[in-house]
């Protein structure tokens, strides 16, 4: 039961149809299915990336997280400079310094104007030079829930790569994803995949300017013929791919997109924003600091508090069986989903303002 599980900005437990369709695979897998068949559930589950993110399918790949994906865009982009922000999560700094470390390309972190705030349009515009090639940004913020401004972010930075890390935000936010080039999605959150899903989206631009350096076997043409020669790289997104994923991990991905389809994105955004609201709105009536926005047009579905004594009432949070994450020594995030109830967040917010 999730009804008191505020933490999916964390972890979503997966849902039941996720659950059944990785059993159903296993399960053939276990009775000698040949590979081949098992690994048919690839193209179905992109294909259902391609039709929830708007990416034609030959600019998606499947992979067994954000992190490994950003680390694939991070090796194949063009030298030059790349703008992050000191405020992403540490899987959208580390492989642009790794990147740097070996030579591909020079990193300028950047420091917000608004410490609470991800960098912002004004923040990439005052930083760019001749030599930027891209500019890595978080569509929603882990640690305030403030929502990227895609669309403001394409126009200051042109014709650059726009590389977006949409974990806290792919399923619970309606966006227009084509306004970025590269999108890395982990499905262990907000989708309720489980951990080993996610994707790779890819624009034509960043097709045309990225090169994959770190292909495997199986990114290459004619990949299932043994000749000890090299292969030519794939000049789709298959590229980017290393090695076989797990074909349970594709149906569980396949199986969460389609609930996200079924319900719409639009309704799925709605409801969850309506919880965020609730939050939000008991928080600040107990005379909680709320740092995330108030505005829902601001906000994916995260809402953080920050409190003196963070630490006490998180604990305090968890022995009630009420699970959301510690940042810092002063803040508490919560995430609710569409499966949290209205008077689950009312008492959470009566607790913490006693």
């Amino acid at each position: 039961m999730t009804e008191r599980y505020l933490n999916f900005a964390s972890f979503g437990p997966p849902t039941q149809p996720v659950l059944a369709a990785a059993h159903r695979v296993d399960e053939r897998a276990a009775a000698g299915v040949p590979a081949a068949e098992l690994h048919r559930e690839d193209e179905r589950a992109i294909a259902a990336v391609s039709r929830v993110t708007g990416f034609a399918a030959d600019g998606i790949a499947l992979m067994p997280n954000t992190s490994t994906g950003l680390l694939h865009t991070a090796f194949a982009v063009p030298s030059g400079r790349v703008l992050v922000s000191r405020a992403e999560f540490p899987a959208n700094l580390y492989p642009w310094w790794r990147a740097a470390e070996a030579g591909r390309l020079e990193v300028e972190v950047v420091e917000p104007a608004a410490p609470e705030r991800p960098m912002s349009p004004d923040d990439v515009a005052g930083a760019l030079t001749a030599d930027t090639v891209a500019v890595a940004v978080s569509a929603v913020s882990f640690q305030t829930g403030y929502r990227v401004d895609l669309g403001a972010l394409r126009e200051v930075i042109g014709d650059r790569l726009l590389v977006v890390d949409a974990i806290q935000a792919m399923g619970v936010v309606q966006q227009d994803w084509r306004t970025a080039d590269v999108i890395a999605v982990g499905g262990q959150k907000w989708l309720r995949a489980g951990w080993g899903t996610g994707f790779l989206a890819l624009s034509p631009r960043a097709l045309s300017r990225l090169e994959p350096l770190l292909t495997g076997w199986v990114g290459v043409e004619n990949a299932g013929v043994y000749s000890g020669d090299e292969h030519r790289r794939r000049a789709d997104a298959r590229g980017f791919t290393v090695t076989n994923g797990a074909p349970s991990a594709a149906a569980a991905l396949t199986a969460a997109l389609e609930g996200i389809e079924d319900e719409g994105v639009a309704e799925v955004a709605l409801r969850v924003s309506a919880r965020a609201s609730r939050l939000t709105e008991r928080l600040a009536s107990h005379g909680v600091s709320v740092v995330s926005p108030a505005s829902a047009a601001e906000r994916a579905g995260i809402v953080v508090a920050r409190f003196s004594d963070a630490p006490r009432l998180h604990a305090e949070l968890a022995l009630a069986g009420v699970q959301t994450t510690l940042i810092g020594d002063d803040r508490i995030r919560f995430s609710p989903h569409t499966t949290t109830p209205f008077e689950v967040l009312d008492e959470v917010a009566a607790l913490l303002g006693r």
